[in-house]
């Protein structure tokens, strides 16, 4: 995974440094000259100095081409702007910023990140949920970012068409809750029927969602 992390203070050093040991592409935004040196000195990582709020230092950092976007530093104010201009300008495939103040956690998810959190463990878990389930698609997070509803867009050629539900062997912990299928949704029972390009939506823990991941996207 490509991964940018604004703020190099000592939230983003340990993401970095989680990053880092799970072999993901950091990349880290720092604006004190200082710090910069220091996090270069200690980290395997392309360290640039400059502003995360400003276009030119998020194109040098390659927010253009990350997966995930993170934005750690000690202002909301300036966790909001960078999350914005990540989301809309880059277009990056998810957004997660830091609320400093519990407060600002509403008005950071309406107006910038997919995902606002306020501790490091809760961060790397939500990441290594996206790593680990690149192919679906996180629409919350439930209990601390221990669990989530997820989706996910059955293959044309999968080897659920046709299957009934309650025929399908779930993972513990895990449970369908829609099923969108063109224009229209639906609540399954065990007897609703599987077809291709059915986008399926689930709750489920952390720990079931690569076992969900192989048993929806199995192919014929």
């Amino acid at each position: 995974m490509r991964i940018v992390i604004v703020g190099g203070g000592k939230l983003g050093y340990h993401l970095a440094t989680n990053m880092l040991e799970s072999k993901h592409d950091v990349r880290l935004i720092e604006k004190n000259k200082l710090r910069c040196m220091r996090l270069a000195n200690e980290l395997d990582v392309e360290v640039i100095c400059g502003d995360g709020t400003e276009i030119e230092t998020l194109e040098e950092a390659g927010t253009q081409n990350a997966d995930c976007f993170i934005a750690v530093t000690g202002q909301d104010q300036d966790n909001l702007v960078a999350a914005q201009l990540a989301k809309r300008q880059f277009k990056a495939v998810k957004v997660i910023a830091r609320a400093n103040d519990p407060r600002n956690m509403d008005a950071l998810r309406i107006l910038g990140a997919d995902i606002a959190v306020s501790s490091t463990e809760i961060i790397t878990n939500l990441i290594e949920q996206e790593v680990d389930v690149a192919e679906m698609h996180l629409l919350a997070t439930l209990n601390k970012g221990r669990a989530g509803i997820c989706a996910m867009t059955l293959p044309a050629d999968t080897a659920l068409e046709g299957v009934m539900l309650k025929d399908i062997d779930l993972p513990d912990s895990s449970l369908v809750i829609s099923i969108l299928r063109g224009e229209s949704m639906m609540i399954p029972n065990g007897n609703t029927v599987i077809h291709a390009n059915d986008e399926i939506v689930a709750v489920c823990e952390g720990k079931s969602q690569k076992q969900l991941l192989k048993i929806l996207r199995e192919r014929r």
